[in-house]
């Protein structure tokens, strides 16, 4: 053990301390980050506490429902498992995560996609789950292809880390392609996954990847689910989507529930394998995709379906993501959304509720928000103003901004400045309305 990690690891016991019994605040990142600071190859000396590997999850949408989902798994099979459930997805999250922990079998750990590259020659992960890319935060991201070199110089310097990816999205499908022709990855394998037919979902306007970064010719669809994903291939130079390793089959999406198979590889012997049946109380197609990306990585790990199923049934995320609460005889639905893609899929969970309902949008501009706000002009609300029914809120530090956006797609609102403002206005409606 060397001097800075033994001095790293009392910094970060001593800060951890202090945070919880001085300050009372959760203690998620800061210890990890001072730590950095005395020894910058932390993540390197820690990565011993992982005895089987670790995996890395990293995409625009769904990085912390998958994390938190798949590390629910692993428990659940009687696994030891190091996860950053609270979404501190930087370097500091990471190394926080794993001072705090005892010898593990696996860490599962959601990145960011721009401090992947970061984390990966450290931690050199035995898998890397790329869920979707989508245009997000461009204020601090910058454009996708920024985040797509980003995550190739990532793999490119971990070069036995297997990468799981989302074959649908002709984003992460690049990716895959450049990383395969990276230096010592030629024979490193790709394990791909996607939804094998359509779910025949109304289509939105916005898609982050209409042309192939190949050759900038037009896509062409044999089916779409939404934004740019879906069955595509380029007809002038050829490149597709990959022959499905993982593919979800017979998916069926109602208002609250959603359930589909998982087809697996079949064995050398050539038997198929017997599909792993999904069943959520839930819905919306982007749960499709979480859901299959946790089962592929769940069987890679060797954990059974009734595992996975176990997890899926008692998941509470405690994180904004499809909460469900009781207020004074209502029900109302809590969900985040952060880019376009994201938000379209929301408006279809309300679009599939027919009965009356209040909807409340808050739109926020802090850092972790993301200062730029254009991107509200990309979500089809004009899909919301045929919802009859429907009153409509507008709130948060942006909450002007979003009433005009209302507006133009002819949604009337009313700004409400807070969530307990938002309550009181919803107290006054029929009691049958939900939020």
């Amino acid at each position: 053990m060397s001097i800075r990690f033994a001095a790293a690891q009392v910094v970060s016991s001593v800060s951890t301390w202090g945070l919880k019994h001085v300050f009372r605040r959760p203690a998620a990142n800061f210890p990890g980050k001072i730590a950095l600071y005395v020894d910058p190859r932390l993540l390197a000396n820690l990565r011993g506490k992982l005895t089987r590997g670790s995996i890395m999850v990293v995409g625009t949408n769904g990085k912390t429902t998958v994390t938190n989902l798949l590390a629910d798994v692993l428990e659940g099979s009687g696994v030891r498992v190091v996860c950053n459930r609270t979404g501190a997805n930087l370097d500091s999250g990471v190394s926080t995560a794993l001072l705090h922990a005892k010898e593990a079998d696996w860490g599962v750990f959601e990145s960011d996609e721009l401090w992947l590259k970061k984390m990966t020659p450290q931690l050199k992960p035995t898998y890397v789950l790329l869920l979707n890319l989508f245009r997000d935060q461009l204020d601090r991201c910058g454009e996708i292809d920024r985040i797509q070199d980003s995550i190739v110089e990532a793999l490119a310097a971990s070069p036995e880390t297997i990468l799981v990816f989302n074959a649908d999205d002709p984003l992460c499908a690049t990716i895959a392609k450049r990383a395969s022709e990276q230096p010592g990855r030629e024979r490193t394998r790709q394990i791909a996954f996607g939804v094998g037919e359509s779910m025949g979902l109304a289509q939105n306007t916005v898609s982050d990847a209409t042309m192939c970064q190949l050759c900038s010719s037009m896509f062409e669809y044999d089916f779409r689910q939404y934004g740019q994903l879906g069955a595509w291939h380029c007809p002038t130079c050829g490149f597709s989507r990959s022959e499905l390793d993982y593919a979800a089959q017979n998916v069926e999406l109602g208002e609250r529930e959603l359930s589909f198979d998982i087809a697996r590889p079949q064995p050398k012997a050539g038997d198929a394998a017997p599909a792993r049946p999904i069943r959520a109380a839930f819905s919306g197609a982007y749960m499709v995709y979480n859901l299959l990306a946790v089962g592929v990585a769940a069987d890679l790990v060797g954990c059974g379906n009734d595992a996975i199923q176990a997890a899926i049934e008692s998941f509470d995320p405690k994180n904004g993501r499809l909460q469900r609460y009781s207020v004074e005889g209502r029900s109302i639905l809590l969900n985040l959304a952060k880019n376009p893609t994201g938000f379209n899929q929301n408006l279809k969970i309300i679009e599939k509720d027919a009965s009356p309902k209040a909807v409340a949008f808050f739109i926020n501009d802090k850092e972790a928000d993301g200062h730029d706000i254009s991107w509200l002009w990309d979500i089809d609300f004009e899909e919301l103003s045929r919802q009859e029914g429907c009153v409509v809120f507008a709130g948060g530090i942006r909450g002007n901004d979003m009433q005009v956006r209302l507006k133009y797609a002819g949604i009337p609102s009313k700004v409400v400045k807070n969530t307990q403002e938002f309550l009181d206005e919803l107290a006054k409606l029929p009691c049958e309305m939900n939020a």
